[in-house]
């Protein structure tokens, strides 16, 4: 044990994933009330949003599957329960409410899959698991906001469901640097290989040559 933090991981949690062969992207939360800078949930992500919208692109051209979450509530947020209790700012996700809509530049097309949610995870109550089951998906490329709430639960989720967590680490975004970091850092020792975007690219233009 030693007071440094790198070294005190490093013998127990060094383990690499890899990519696997078969990969889908999602979109965690890339919506209005992140980017709005009247909105309680502002965050300052916009740098993370062109990032995760280069890998949009990339996995289009590789005919990669691509889902996108939102979170929507019935007003007065009852299909919310202890989460909507503990976090009040998530009334801007009421149904109706324009900072629900996607930030400027997200645009679904008609082939690709939107996962409508309540609660942190993608997964939590929605069919993400069993869809990426059928369509033969073994590796989920996760971008999106924010990286302490819904991208961690999703993460760690896909870990737990049997697929291979890939974090973008400049595709991701929070309210703050420390908690970003320190949710990276986290990921990377336990549940997912989190990567940089280059190294993605890459792997989604090997994926759309093969």
């Amino acid at each position: 044990m030693t007071d440094d933090l790198t070294e005190n991981y490093a013998d127990t949690f060094d383990g690499s994933l890899g990519f696997g062969q078969s990969p889908a992207l999602i979109l965690v939360d890339i919506v209005q009330a992140y980017f709005e800078e009247s909105s309680p949930l502002y965050a300052g992500v916009e740098d993370e949003l062109e990032t995760a919208l280069s890998l949009v692109e990339e996995a289009r051209k590789a005919a990669v599957p691509i889902f996108y979450t939102n979170v929507v509530y019935q007003a007065g947020g009852a299909d919310g329960g202890i989460f909507y209790q503990k976090l009040p700012a998530l009334s801007v996700f009421d149904e109706g409410n324009e900072l629900g809509d996607w930030a400027d530049g997200v645009e679904p097309d008609d082939d690709e899959f939107v996962i409508s949610k309540q609660y942190p995870s993608a997964f939590f109550g929605t069919s993400l698991a069993s869809t990426l089951t059928s369509l033969g998906v073994d590796t989920l490329v996760i971008a999106g906001v924010t990286t302490s709430g819904c991208v961690r639960a999703t993460c760690v989720d896909a870990m737990s469901y049997g697929f291979i967590p890939i974090v973008v680490s400049d595709a991701c975004g929070d309210r703050h640097n420390a908690p970003h970091e320190a949710n990276l850092f986290d990921m990377q020792a336990k549940y997912a290989d989190v990567v940089e975007s280059d190294a993605v690219l890459d792997y989604l233009r090997q994926v759309e040559t093969e």
